[in-house]
C-alpha cells in the first residue's frame, strides 16, 4: 500500500516563504511524476506544479517565478518550495503522484491528505 504525506504548511506573513514536503511511502517500483494541488474554500482543486519523469517542470501562472517543485530521489520525496508568497495562495495543499508498485502493475494515482497554508498578516 502506498501513502503520501505532506508536511510543511502553516501560517505565514505576506512576502513570507514556506517549504511542503511530500513523503511516499510503501510498495513503490518507481515514481512516474508527481505534483503539487491546492484547493482554497469554496474553489474547486487546482494544479500548482508538476514534475514529470523527464523533468519537465510545469507551473501554474499564479505561481511562476515564485514556487519550486524538486524532487529527492533518494527518499522518495518531492518539495515545494514557495516564495514571496500572497493571501491568494492560502489553501490546503496536496501532493500527489503516479506511482508504478511494482515492475508488472501499471501506474496508480495517490494522494495526500493535505496541509493548510495560510498567508495572512
Amino acid at each position: 500500500q502506498v501513502q503520501l504525506m505532506e508536511s510543511g504548511g502553516g501560517l505565514v506573513q505576506p512576502g513570507g516563504s514556506l517549504r511542503l514536503t511530500c513523503a511516499a511511502t510503501g510498495r513503490i517500483f518507481s515514481i512516474n511524476s508527481m505534483g503539487w494541488f491546492r484547493q482554497a474554500p469554496g474553489k474547486q482543486r487546482e494544479p500548482v506544479a508538476t514534475l514529470a519523469s523527464d523533468f519537465t517542470q510545469k507551473y501554474a501562472d499564479s505561481v511562476k517565478g515564485r514556487f519550486t517543485i524538486s524532487r529527492d530521489y533518494a527518499e522518495n520525496t518531492w518539495i515545494l518550495q514557495m516564495h514571496d508568497l500572497k493571501p491568494e495562495d492560502t489553501a490546503v495543499y496536496y501532493c500527489n503522484a503516479d506511482i508504478f508498485p511494482s515492475r508488472i502493475s501499471n501506474s496508480q494515482t495517490y494522494w495526500g491528505r493535505g496541509t493548510q497554508v495560510t498567508v495572512s498578516s
